[in-house]
């Protein structure tokens, strides 16, 4: 369990999946709570990427979310625009939190270095795209779920200790 204490919201976007069906996103708001933090919202949205802007943009507008996740729609599917529609609605690039999570889950299968997933700043929210498979979702959480709450607080306007 971490000191900080972090809020999160979920944005599943599937053509396939509804709340009931979300097993990954399910599985994201498992792994908050053994952080002891707190999902404040999980929607399901369609592979749209206007619908996706629009609902990472709600979700990260909201003062009580430090980070928005995005679970879906980050592969070589033409369907596939949430990273697109991150950039869409974000302010900057945070390159390493991506690129770490593609590491990690390249330890375990090749296809890591298949996802095109950005994590991006909006404002004092960090917005993280993970993968739609649960095993994928969960193991790339897996490789950045430490520098979380150091990310949150910088952006926050802490300081570094």
């Amino acid at each position: 369990m971490s000191e900080q204490p972090i809020t999160f919201a979920i944005v599943t976007c599937s053509d396939t999946r509804s709340m009931a069906e979300d097993a990954a996103g399910a599985a994201l708001e498992q792994l908050i709570a053994d952080n002891g933090w707190t999902c404040v919202s999980h929607v399901v949205v369609k592979d749209e990427r206007q619908q996706i802007a629009e609902a990472i943009m709600k979700a990260a507008d909201d003062p009580r979310t430090d980070v928005v996740l995005t679970c879906g729609g980050s592969g070589l599917s033409l369907r596939d625009v949430t990273p697109e529609a991150t950039q869409d609605v974000c302010d900057r690039n945070v390159p390493g939190i991506a690129e770490a999570m593609r590491a990690h889950s390249l330890a375990i299968t090749p296809y890591a270095m298949l996802s095109r997933a950005l994590c991006m700043q909006r404002g004092r929210t960090l917005v993280l795209n993970l993968p739609g498979s649960t095993k994928a979702a969960k193991e790339n959480w897996e490789g950045v779920v430490q520098a979380l709450p150091h990310a949150v607080k910088m952006m926050a306007g802490g300081g570094h200790e």
